[in-house]
């Protein structure tokens, strides 16, 4: 049954969130004007109407964020995501500016940046002081309906273990005003700064997580479960669980396969609950080192399997998971989606591509500065890969 999985009360509803930053195209740095934010916003919301998503503002003037509509297959997500990136790339000309999809950007000082001003904004800006400021950092944020509460927290503990997989496949912020951070993912870094953040603890069930919800509101600590940023969480708003450890994906497949991957696991682990089984539990101390393998080197050095207390090769892991997942893929018609993955681990991921422009400008003798503006060049391009036919092969 393509596009659906099981009962019909599990059929798929699907949906990605993603974060672009506004760049001059010819100085190459963020925008800084909320007036340029809101006429591009204003442009996309004269392209599109709710059947394909929405845009928004972010927390900084040099960020506008879109969502897909309710998505019931994989390709239906691939398009609704292609017509929200075309709407925001001709919006951003018409403006003189252009949208990049990358979690940081190669030169950008976060002393330059303002925050939108926006009642939520204006609080976090308050709350966390030189900690927001730094945010000059995008996502990319997969949502999957799971309507049962009880089996979206079981969901939650389990599928944590498959977190680190997803974000070395997406690694998008390996610079950091202006320098290699020598890490693929420094995103997390600048994100991990703030409170709520990282992989969840384990949780027994929906009331525990109530329970927690409800103190912290009632502490005066958050207004409300929007302000929980774990790696993944229930969603605030929706009956869905959202993952949001993953970079923004520059090119449009690379985003697309990740999330049709979420979903996959998340039917998978949904199959093995319906014969009473589940996926081994790990502590989130032992996860956190996956995590950090990622992080820091995306899939090039391996993870560890902890069922055999080794260090494997990504590739290995990655058609370990495809593998156990390919029923999930025939019911959710995403095989050629999944398949992508081994696309992404033999081409590289955006961080990769990134790392690679830079220092092939400077084998041609370019400045550090200009090896950089090569990057933003590329990531400028790239960022229309799948939509307008345009694109390099770096």
């Amino acid at each position: 049954m393509t596009g659906t999985a099981g009962r019909d009360d599990e059929a798929l509803t699907i949906g990605v969130e993603e974060e672009y930053l506004i760049v001059d195209p010819r100085t190459r740095a963020l925008i800084s004007d909320s007036r340029i934010q809101e006429a591009v916003i204003a442009g996309v919301q004269a392209r599109i109407d709710g059947s394909i998503g929405f845009v928004t503002q972010e927390f900084l003037k040099s960020q506008v964020e879109v969502g897909t509509a309710v998505c019931r297959s994989i390709g239906e997500l691939h398009e609704k995501l292609a017509q929200l990136r075309r709407a925001v790339s001709q919006s951003a000309a018409e403006q003189g500016v252009a949208p990049i999809a990358a979690s940081t950007h190669p030169t950008a000082n976060w002393h330059d940046q303002s925050h939108t001003r926006k009642a939520r904004y204006d609080v976090m800006a308050g709350d966390f002081c030189a900690l927001a400021d730094r945010l000059v950092i995008c996502g990319m944020h997969v949502h999957v309906g799971v309507p049962d509460q009880e089996e979206r927290i079981d969901l939650m503990n389990q599928a944590s273990y498959f977190l680190p997989h997803l974000l070395t496949l997406s690694t998008s912020s390996p610079f950091w005003r202006g320098r290699r951070t020598g890490l693929m993912c420094y995103r997390l870094a600048v994100f991990d700064e703030l409170p709520r953040t990282g992989l969840p603890e384990g949780l027994r069930s929906w009331a525990d997580y109530q329970q927690y919800l409800d103190a912290l509101i009632g502490l005066g600590e958050i207004e409300d479960g929007s302000k929980i940023w774990w790696d993944i969480r229930p969603s605030w708003r929706f009956p869905t669980l959202e993952m949001r450890i993953t970079d923004v994906c520059t090119r449009l497949q690379d985003g697309v396969s990740i999330a049709a991957l979420y979903a996959c696991v998340l039917f998978m682990l949904r199959r093995l609950r319906r014969s009473n089984q589940r996926w081994r539990q790990y502590p989130t101390m032992l996860i956190n080192e996956n995590r950090w393998r990622a992080q820091r080197r995306g899939f090039s050095e391996g993870m560890i399997d902890f069922g055999k207390m080794a260090i494997v090769p990504c590739a290995e892991l990655m058609e370990e998971l495809i593998a156990i997942t390919a029923e999930e893929q025939a019911a959710l018609d995403c095989a050629g989606e999944i398949a992508h993955v081994r696309h992404i681990l033999e081409r590289g991921t955006s961080a990769r591509s990134q790392l690679r422009v830079y220092q092939q400008a400077l084998d041609r003798g370019a400045s550090n500065e200009e090896a950089l503006d090569a990057v933003v060049d590329w990531l400028i391009t790239e960022t229309m890969r799948d939509i307008d036919g345009k694109g390099t092969t770096a």
